[in-house]
């Protein structure tokens, strides 16, 4: 598990942009056969993935969570971003096709991923923070997440937002996930940028071609710094800072939340004649 130390609101204004990457940004996931594990101290969060082929991938414990398995104090929230696959909960088989997401409760001892195909592998994403009391796993098909049209053409924000582990879907401490698909003519994925010191987030962009980038905005509103990132990054906002992205071209991003609350809409937003 990679140990991830984040910069407080001063010191990341001083960093070089592979400083700021190194700290912010999280380049590792998704290695074929492989379970990768990063653990941020913004909220305790822990972000992974899981590609599995040919053999099922167990999801270990760590020294670091202290504890006898993963899911001990912890929930997780997945989604799955390739080929059809099996996430086994406990005994229980959870088939999670392209964009299905899986909610797993805390106390859950044993969790395992697998394919149905190795030539077309699932691609799982997860999130977890840790949680308090225990609420079931339950299974969120993509036809069930609440989905809603945002944006315009001419502001070049025109994007479709699935909210699948959300309170009217499923009973969480506090994690939120789900996905915005980035409209065919558009780039930006919010505009104004906001804030909300009651949670962090974090982005994971994909559905990007090689060459494709996403220039990701943190920061206070009179410093704003910039991460380039590409296919498969995960970009970590902590509750200071303002979060929002400009591609190259149309793509897709992962969002998921933990803090204080779960009001999706709670959100500070920031006026952009004071953006500099």
């Amino acid at each position: 598990m990679d140990i991830r130390y984040s910069a407080d609101i001063v010191r990341y204004k001083t960093m070089s942009n592979s400083e700021l990457r190194d700290v912010f940004a999280i380049e590792t996931l998704f290695a074929p056969g492989c379970v990768a594990l990063t653990y941020s101290d913004i909220d305790r969060g822990v972000i992974g993935s899981a590609v599995p082929l040919g053999t099922v991938l167990e999801l270990p414990a760590d020294k670091e969570l202290a504890s006898d398995y993963f899911a001990q104090r912890r929930e997780i929230g997945i989604i799955n971003l390739g080929g059809q696959g099996r996430i086994n909960v406990d005994g229980d088989t959870h088939v999670l096709g392209r964009l299905d997401c899986l909610y797993i409760g805390r106390e859950s001892q044993g969790v395992e991923f697998a394919s149905q195909d190795s030539e077309h592998p699932a691609h799982f994403y997860f999130v977890s923070y840790p949680a308090h009391t225990r609420y079931p796993t339950t299974l969120i098909k993509k036809t069930q997440a609440i989905k809603k049209e945002l944006g315009t053409q001419e502001a070049a924000n025109k994007r479709t937002l699935f909210q699948c582990i959300h309170p009217d879907l499923v009973t969480t401490c506090q994690i939120l996930l789900g996905f915005t698909v980035i409209q065919v003519g558009s780039v930006w994925n919010t505009f104004p940028p906001h804030t909300h010191t009651r949670r962090s987030e974090f982005y994971l962009y994909f559905d990007m071609v090689d060459d494709a980038r996403v220039f990701h905005m943190m920061g206070e509103e009179d410093y704003v710094r910039t991460m380039v990132l590409k296919n498969g990054d995960v970009a970590l906002s902590p509750i200071w800072s303002m979060h929002c992205g400009v591609g190259t071209g149309a793509y897709s991003f992962v969002w998921c939340m933990g803090g204080e609350n779960q009001d999706f809409d709670d959100m500070d937003f920031i006026n952009p004649t004071n953006i500099r």
